[in-house]
């Protein structure tokens, strides 16, 4: 009878065990799906996961809202979004050690895991609260679900994008390898491409449950199963579209044309303000211009902040002497003063030393050139900013005119926000100027800036220059191919002719027209269930 008893126990103990672990496995799934969704962008850049990366999330949404005493698939898809972004933005920790800052070691490894952290988790509840409205849409058919999930993850990322914390949508995964899908963005911007891999995931994760809740065939699911058909034509279909704006002729009249040299200073951020820094600004950003006016070039663009002085003080520099000699365009990155406070900007400097035009960074870096919450966070972070004054945003609406016509600028983060170039465009912006300074990051950060860029030159149909301090500075085409691309960590110079367009894409008219079109169309369906229910 003990003896009995004691096996008893032991299968029990098994089973506990069991359970436990297969109590932790949808865990463990979404956990390692959200690693590999980031893993599709640098410095991996296996940017093919992305298609069915979302896929296992959704199974487990929906499977286990089915299911009664199940856990809430909420925390799954908070775990998957905080694997995603936390991969895709382990660059952050880049800004450790803050030495440079005056930051001691300790206190600046809290402040980068902070920061991580912080963001991580703010783009882990967009998933959650994605998962949130998949859980009520569980009973519904397969097809309203695909269309709610896709309207919903792009509303949500449109949603995101208009705060001052954004970067990884789903549609970055693509770049910069996946030319041709990224032509979608002509269409109706990152909305385009993000709908694409949500709605593509669905499918094959709606074939997945249809096949095990039905299991209609003895065959495998793939050769049956519809869903994974409708997949693989849209996929296809989708490329073909893309193909379609790849391969279209770039227009290069003479006339349009603009040679254009950049500067990459390669000064690190630790002595950036120190003598030795100034002195190798001075120095790197004036030999640097004349070596790119005696190659014929119409203009110059340097980096974010190169010449680390205000406005006032620019006049005096060697650099600005030399735009005076030489007669030729320089777009220097420097400070602006607005009162007490200060602007990260660009200004133009045509041949006799005037400054004509000035663009001031609109979109900061959250705790890095300030701190939102400032009177909740500030004492936690403390300010980052290497100047003492309080850095202020740009107007949102500033126009850049230069000799060559009007000019669509990205200062560093921007890059990040399509609307910012979009609406430049529109307003009649013939080519792209980026500017910025990587430095303080790791290298998979520039790497993702690059890819940034070149979303924004295929959407809005305009050649870009990227000068940057540290790398990777950078010549793209309007089909996003670049044409050189720097070394990291480098001093270099280079010269590329490019040209200047008119042209609008439907994005740049319409704007993201596609969200707004999902979201009535799931609010159409809705009301349809609704009535025939």
């Amino acid at each position: 009878m003990q003896k009995k008893q004691s096996k008893k126990l032991g299968e029990m103990g098994k089973q506990g065990r069991l359970g436990e672990r297969l109590s932790l496995l949808p865990y463990l799934i979404a956990l390692g799906s959200g690693i590999v969704m980031g893993l599709t962008v640098a410095p991996v850049g296996a940017w093919f996961l992305a298609w069915i990366a979302l896929a296992p999330l959704w199974i487990l949404v929906i499977t286990l809202s089915k299911r009664k005493n199940q856990s809430p698939p909420a925390p799954l898809a908070l775990l998957w979004g905080v694997a995603y972004h936390g991969i895709a933005l382990s660059w952050i920790m880049g800004i450790h050690p803050m030495d440079w800052l005056g930051v001691p070691w300790w206190p600046s490894l809290a402040i980068a895991l902070f920061c991580w952290g912080f963001v991580s988790l703010y783009g882990g509840v967009f998933v959650a609260v994605w998962a949130a409205v998949m859980v009520r849409l569980a009973q519904q058919k397969a097809g309203i679900r695909i269309l709610f999930g896709t309207a919903i993850w792009c509303g949500l990322e449109a949603l995101w994008s208009a705060g001052p914390l954004w970067w990884s949508s789903l549609a970055y995964t693509q770049s910069p390898h996946n030319l041709i899908i990224l032509h979608l963005g002509q269409l109706s911007g990152t909305s385009t491409i993000t709908a694409a891999i949500v709605a593509f995931n669905g499918l094959i994760a709606e074939g997945w449950i249809n096949y095990k809740e039905n299991k209609i065939s003895s065959a495998p699911w793939w050769f049956v199963n519809r869903y994974l058909a409708i997949a693989t034509g849209l996929l296809i279909t989708l490329h073909l579209i893309g193909l379609v704006l790849y391969i279209r002729p770039i227009a290069q009249p003479p006339a349009a044309a603009l040679k254009v040299g950049i500067i990459q200073g390669n000064i690190p951020n630790k002595i950036k303000l120190a003598p030795e820094g100034l002195h190798r600004a001075i120095t790197g950003y004036t030999n640097g211009y004349l070596n790119l006016v005696n190659q014929g070039v119409d203009a110059v663009l340097t980096p974010e902040g190169a010449m680390p002085f205000f406005q006032r003080d620019l006049i005096g520099t060697p650099l600005v002497s030399a735009v005076r000699e030489k007669g030729v365009v320089a777009w220097i990155g420097a400070f602006g003063e607005r009162g007490r406070s200060y602007t990260n900007s660009l200004f133009t400097v045509i041949g006799n030393g005037e400054i004509v035009s000035r663009y001031d960074k609109a979109k900061l870096v959250p705790l890095g050139e300030y701190i939102p919450f400032e009177g909740i966070l500030g004492g936690i972070v403390q300010r980052l900013s290497p100047l003492d004054e309080h850095q202020v945003p740009g107007s949102p609406n500033q126009i850049f005119n230069t000799p060559f016509g009007q000019a669509i600028i990205g200062i560093c983060y921007e890059s990040a926000f399509p609307e910012q170039f979009r609406r430049q465009a529109a307003a009649g912006g013939q080519f792209i100027l980026s500017s910025s300074n990587d430095a303080h990051y790791s290298a998979a950060m520039p790497l993702q800036h690059h890819a940034q860029d070149i979303m924004r030159a295929i959407e809005t149909d305009r050649w870009s220059v990227r000068a940057t301090n540290t790398g990777y500075s950078a010549f793209v085409d309007p089909h996003g191919r670049t044409l050189w691309i720097s070394g990291y960590n480098t001093y270099e110079t280079h010269a590329t002719t490019i040209y200047r367009q008119q042209t609008k894409t439907f994005y740049v008219r319409w704007g993201d027209w596609l969200t707004p079109l999902l979201l009535g169309s799931s609010a159409l369906g809705w009301g349809l269930v609704i009535r025939n229910s």
